[in-house]
């Protein structure tokens, strides 16, 4: 009997060029891509990629030191509970159009936590 794999936490990497990013971390370390969402100028905004059971989100560049998303079942109350223990919210809790409820803080050192129900 399978059981299936309920991930909750996927690392967010920053990248100058996800793309280039991609072929290398395939080709170095055998991760395939899941999946690579584009903007109209054909730049990779956001990627997923695959390793073993295991799944790393890439993006563009960030600032802060780290970023780190979790899926939650509960996102509302989630945000409750961070906002009433002070976290900074700089993304508001909200419905995507990928089909996530979300929301986004930054912890003590600037760390980005993005909390939603989106499950790759």
């Amino acid at each position: 009997m399978t059981s299936e794999i309920r991930r909750t936490l996927y690392p967010l990497i920053g990248s100058a060029d996800p793309a280039r990013s991609m072929a290398w971390l395939e080709k170095a370390f055998g991760f395939t891509e899941i999946a690579a969402h584009r903007d109209d100028t054909g730049a990779i905004v956001h990627a997923e990629m695959r390793f073993d059971t295991g799944i790393i989100m890439l993006g563009a560049a960030k600032t802060a030191p780290a970023a780190i998303y979790v899926a939650v079942d509960d996102p509302d109350a989630h945000h409750d509970r961070a906002k009433a223990a002070g976290a900074e919210i700089f993304r508001p809790l909200a419905d995507q159009d990928y089909g996530s409820r979300d929301y986004a803080a930054r912890d003590p050192d600037g760390n980005e936590w993005y909390f939603g129900t989106y499950r790759p």
